[in-house]
């Protein structure tokens, strides 16, 4: 159970919220959408960890997001970045996956806090904050079609997200740290290997290479 009732402060929230939301809006002006799938690109990528996780796995009244229009306020900022600044933001991706690696960091702890709060045993509490991280680029690219990057080899993401909750949900419930230290602890843990992840190009890779075999009709015959 949780040792101490601990909140981070909204601002950290509607950070994170921005800053996915800033990813999912480039995304939306890659594909040159309009102004309705702008927005909705950019709304699903930046609260649909939260959603998820407070629909399926908390369900502890209404969704966070619908709580607090500041949500809603910080979307629409992140869809005005994304029209006036996309071009320079796209010249400088290195630098923003950095800052987007701060947003994985904070929406980890976000996600385990809530859940244990809400009385989920802690392995149930880390999941929920991987899906609170990577929630919403998961649901990014299944709108746009894409296989999405999280079940992809690449550079750690969901794998930083799973050290940063099971690193806050050790740190508060068998360490007995309180809570806002284990909380700025895990933060910073977790943006620093992201953020190694990224400089070094530290990279996950496939189980088993198993060559791709192509189709074939009924007929035992390849498909043309």
């Amino acid at each position: 159970m949780v040792t101490e009732s601990f909140d981070l402060p909204l601002v950290f929230h509607l950070g994170a919220a921005f800053l996915f939301g800033l990813t999912g809006a480039l995304a939306a002006l890659k594909r040159h959408y309009d102004l309705i799938g702008l927005f909705t690109l950019a709304l699903v990528t930046g609260v649909g960890g939260g959603l998820i996780r407070d629909g399926l796995f908390i369900q502890n009244g209404p969704p966070l997001v619908t709580q607090n229009s500041e949500y809603l306020l910080v979307i629409v900022a992140a869809c005005l970045v994304a029209m006036f600044f996309g071009e320079r933001i796209n010249r400088l991706q290195k630098a923003f996956a950095f800052v987007d690696a701060l947003g994985l960091a904070i929406y980890a702890v976000v996600g385990v806090q809530m859940s244990l709060q809400a009385g989920l045993a802690e392995a149930p509490a880390v999941l929920v904050g991987v899906v609170n991280a990577c929630g919403g680029g998961l649901l990014r690219d299944i709108l746009v079609r894409e296989e999405p990057l999280v079940f992809k080899p690449g550079q750690f993401y969901a794998l930083a997200a799973f050290v940063g909750s099971g690193l806050f949900a050790l740190l508060e419930i068998q360490f007995k740290m309180a809570a806002p230290a284990a909380a700025l602890l895990t933060i910073v843990v977790t943006f620093v290997f992201r953020a190694l992840a990224i400089q070094f190009n530290w990279k996950t890779s496939p189980i088993l290479k198993i060559p791709v075999e192509a189709d074939t009709a009924a007929d035992g015959k390849p498909n043309s």
